[in-house]
């Protein structure tokens, strides 16, 4: 088996980047690229965390025989920091990236936090405060969403979050299809 190649079937059919992919492990650009020219191998571990990032195990990698999974725990959450820009990212479903939607727990800090800007896309997506309150700028516009109100849209401009309050806030942010 073309390990190598799988991994970057894969992350093609997923529509990411080398350095999307890279970002979500937590691994550099020319790592994965190494990886997915048979340069380097990856540790078990590292091939673990890459695998989950373009949802799927080491079992469905190597075998494809694997029920599909309804319940998911804390431990099943792949968490990403962005401390430049202020939030944090829980994919709350990891193999979403294989499904029709993928939803996501943002967490963005208070006083200035924000999202990273999406380009426009085709798909639409969904969004609920559970705490606290953000801004979200869609194109030119901008709408300010505050706990138990939720926004729904086509993602055919620019777009992002940014929490200018005290209190950091808390969305449930889904995406069809799966766009982070």
């Amino acid at each position: 088996m073309d390990i190598g190649l799988k991994i970057k079937q894969l992350r093609m059919k997923m529509n990411l980047t080398q350095e999307e992919l890279a970002n979500r492990c937590e691994l550099s650009k020319g790592f994965i690229s190494q990886v997915e020219r048979n340069l380097t191998s990856p540790s078990i571990a590292t091939l673990i965390d890459i695998l989950e990032s373009l949802g799927t195990n080491l079992q469905k990698f190597f075998n494809d025989t694997e029920n599909d999974k309804v319940q998911f725990h804390k431990d099943d959450f792949f968490v990403q920091e962005n401390s430049e820009q202020g939030h944090e990212i829980k994919w709350i479903i990891p193999n979403a990236q294989k499904n029709i939607m993928e939803p996501i727990l943002i967490t963005i800090r208070k006083n200035g936090g924000r999202s990273a800007t999406y380009r426009p896309h085709e798909g639409e997506l969904f969004g609920y405060i559970i705490q606290g309150g953000i801004d979200l700028f869609l194109g030119e516009t901008r709408y300010r969403v505050k706990k138990n109100e939720s926004f729904y849209f086509c993602a055919n401009a620019e777009y992002y979050l940014v929490n200018n309050n005290d209190r950091d806030a808390i969305v449930i942010w889904v995406s069809t299809p799966p766009n982070f």
